[in-house]
């Protein structure tokens, strides 16, 4: 789709239709996009967690307070992101030194500056990068699927302690968000909300 039509076209669906059956694979070619989202120093902290499991689906309603769309959507998932995605430095440029990109050499001066930037500015820091990084990927996430036909919403209505415990979430993790997904019912769609013009969100220095 091109691109303006595409932000134009991406609604948050507050229903959907009822029996779209979604699978690991219609969602895998969508994924395949997300990964190529920012992240910072490409630690790439967000995972997902995608329910396509109706009993599963339902606990998952209960934690978001019975809201109806879980309930007919295709599909939940649960954008979460690793605080501590710097440990990961070796692993993820591990290709680059076999590849003769950089050497061992580079990749620990990586890891020494990667922990230090993280560490030096504490956990709340590191809780607050997690979400950044998650939700940059989320909307990433949200285009991608519009853009294969899919509609999604995302929520932050939901208890995310209930989330954790059912899905079994590890505490290095933070819940940034929760995303349905589906083929939205077009009729009952509320108007857009308004938007703010340009000059009122915006300031430019030149």
């Amino acid at each position: 789709m091109e691109f303006s039509k595409l932000i134009d076209k991406r609604r948050s669906a507050n229903n959907y239709i009822k029996g779209v059956k979604l699978t690991a694979a219609d969602l895998k070619p969508v994924f395949d996009e997300v990964k190529l989202a920012p992240s910072a120093f490409n630690l790439q902290h967000t995972e997902y967690v995608v329910i396509l499991d109706e009993e599963t689906k339902e606990k998952i309603r209960e934690a978001a307070y019975g809201q109806y769309k879980v309930h007919s959507a295709s599909g939940v998932i649960i954008v979460i992101a690793d605080r501590y995605a710097y440990k990961q430095t070796a692993c993820i440029n591990q290709g680059m030194v076999d590849l003769g990109i950089i050497n061992e050499t580079q990749l620990q001066q990586m890891i020494e500056e990667n922990t230090a930037f993280y560490e030096g500015r504490g956990e709340e820091f590191m809780k607050e990068e997690a979400i950044r990084n998650a939700s940059l990927s989320a909307m990433m996430f949200m285009l991608a699927a519009k853009n294969r036909g899919l509609d999604t919403c995302p929520m932050i209505g939901f208890d995310k302690d209930k989330v954790r415990e059912i899905l079994e979430i590890p505490d290095t993790h933070e819940i940034a968000l929760m995303v349905t997904i589906g083929k939205e019912k077009e009729s009952s769609r509320n108007f857009r909300g308004y938007r703010k013009p340009t000059e009122e969100f915006v300031s430019f220095i030149e």
